[in-house]
Formats: structure tokens, sequence, C-alpha cells
């Protein structure tokens, strides 16, 4: 059985930078890893996720005008992955949730999408203040 728990977050001030973890246990298959975020009353969205095979370079995917801030990696050898969120803005608080499932084809165009993904972790709060 997969389990991501994660670790990190908080309250920061606008311009600063937060770390979050997700350790992830039970399967090795988990090449396909995410992040997205929850703000009450709204939606759940794609933040950025990376995606990675045997003998092949990572690939990372962000959302849109993120990339320049946030920095998704994962350290196989510990089943770890990170989101560094740098120069946060202010904005609505936000529950950040990891998730994860295995390979799947195009995963380039359907990253973004909530239902593809089968595990997630139980979510850590995100707060930017001005």
């Amino acid at each position: 059985r997969v389990q991501l728990v994660q670790s990190g977050g908080g309250s920061v001030q606008a311009g600063g930078s937060l770390q979050l973890s997700c350790v992830i246990s039970g399967d090795s298959y988990t090449s396909a890893l995410a992040w997205f975020r929850q703000a009450p009353g709204k939606q759940r969205e794609a933040v950025a996720a990376i995606y990675s095979r045997a003998g092949t370079t990572a690939r990372t995917y962000y959302r849109a005008g993120l990339e320049d801030r946030f920095t998704i990696s994962h350290k196989p050898g510990k089943n770890t992955m990170t989101l560094q969120m740098n120069s946060l803005r202010p904005e609505v608080p936000a529950m950040y949730f990891c998730a994860a499932r295995g390979w799947v084809a195009q995963f380039g165009t359907l990253w973004s999408s909530e239902t593809i993904w089968y595990y997630w972790g139980q979510g850590t709060q995100v707060t930017v203040s001005s």
C-alpha cells in the first residue's frame, strides 16, 4: 500500500521561501509525482510534477508562471519529493498536497489533471502574508 507523508509548509511573509517534502513508501513503481494546491472554496489545481523512468532523465512540469520561483525535485534513494517555493506572493492560504502514481502514457499532457493521480498526501497548509 502506497503512503505519502508530507512535511513542511507554514506561514511566511511575501518574498520569503518555504519547502515542502513528501516521503513515499510502500511502492517503488511510483514514477510520477506531483504537487497540487487547494484554496478554500476552490478546485484543487496542479502546481508541478516530476516524472522519471529508469535510465532516463527526470522531466519536470510546472503550472504556468511558477517555474521561475518553484522547483520540484525527487531523490529516489530517499524516496522523497520536495517543492522549493521562493519569492512567495501574498495569496489566499492554501493546502498543498503531494500525489503519486505509476507510469502513464502522455504524462506531459495529463499531469495537471487531478483525476489521474492514485495516491495523495495528507495536505499541509501554506500561508503567505503581505
